[in-house]
């Protein structure tokens, strides 16, 4: 099985969400069930993916009347695409695992923003991401969370709760504030992490990839938890009556987005063990097909995910790693 890295970054909210909800938040975003942790499902991340590759790669995709000429052109296209992505009989031969939440945007007094992340969040992330690269000896570490513990009731700080890059914006006087949280910082302990995820989710953009250095913020799991349950978009929603312009009964509504500048990982993988090949084929060196679609997609300025999309949410850029 050959394993990609995709990332997803958001250029506006994104509201991949889970239906109605008898909470405050009437339509909640989809998070993990043990760890809270917000994520874009890997169904959608196909779907998504899918209908863009077929406009690429279809001629005529959209078009609904086709003469014979049409069809016998679509047929061996829509064949290598059934294959890849599947059909509603046959399993494809294309793997996408949920986009799960890797930095968070936070407000900050300084820097106007930070990228936060947590120990536990970057473990996680290592894991998978180390299976899609040859090589993962110069792989990032990260500190155990032990050692950006919570703030002791001696308020002793021999200990940072904070680690930010020497070149961070986000301190004053070695201090992060985050939203209502005033965090103990700690420079340089995060500059190899920032080097690592710029290359990868910027490689072609400098500028992104000094934003990104000057803000990444590691936390403590605690506190990264904390965020990420209170510092999501919640947006109020009503339904005017056409002819009244008056809100109707019932037509006030919250609905909670992940907000612009989030970033999520993935896993993208292609199933090459469904084929029997022999060792002359295994050997040969071909180009994966789904890194070769995702990347046609990847290369579209903007690409859309989650629930309404009419009012400009969900629009994102992706970002293929390349695998070395």
């Amino acid at each position: 099985m050959q394993t990609h890295l995709l990332f997803v970054h958001a250029l506006s909210p994104i509201h991949a969400g889970t239906g109605q909800s008898i909470d405050v938040i009437d339509m909640p975003i989809a998070r993990e069930k043990a760890t809270n942790l917000p994520y874009i499902p890997g169904s959608s991340v196909k779907g998504v993916i899918r209908d863009i590759s077929n406009g690429l790669r279809i001629p005529n995709w959209n078009k609904k009347e086709l003469t014979e000429a049409d069809k016998t052109q679509r047929k061996p296209l829509e064949d290598q695409q059934n294959r890849l992505f599947g059909t509603q009989d046959q399993a494809g031969d294309a793997i996408f695992a949920d986009q799960r939440l890797l930095l968070l945007p936070i407000r900050s007094l300084y820097g106007t923003f930070a990228w936060v992340t947590s120990p536990y969040v970057l473990n996680r992330f290592a894991r998978e991401a180390k299976t899609c690269f040859t090589n993962s000896d110069n792989f990032p570490t990260i500190a155990a969370t032990d050692t950006i513990r919570k703030q002791a009731n001696d308020s002793s700080q021999d200990q940072a709760l904070a680690l930010i890059t020497q070149q961070s914006v986000l301190s004053g006087q070695a201090t992060v504030y985050l939203e209502d949280l005033d965090i103990p910082a700690e420079t340089k302990l995060a500059d190899e992490w920032a080097a690592w995820l710029g290359e990868q989710i910027f490689a072609q953009d400098e500028t992104w990839k000094t934003i990104l250095h000057e803000r990444l913020c590691i936390v403590h799991d605690e506190i990264f938890n904390f965020l990420v349950t209170t510092a999501t978009e919640i947006t109020a929603r009503i339904r005017l009556n056409d002819d009244t312009k008056v809100v109707e009964k019932g037509g006030l509504w919250y609905e909670e987005a992940l907000p612009a500048e989030s970033i999520l990982a993935g896993i993208v993988a292609i199933n090459d063990q469904k084929e029997t090949k022999t060792n002359a084929q295994k050997a040969e060196k071909k180009p994966d097909p789904v890194y070769e679609a995702i990347k046609e997609v990847a290369n579209q300025n903007l690409i859309q995910f989650g629930g309404n999309a009419t009012v400009g949410r969900g629009l994102c850029r992706l970002a293929l790693a390349e695998g070395a």
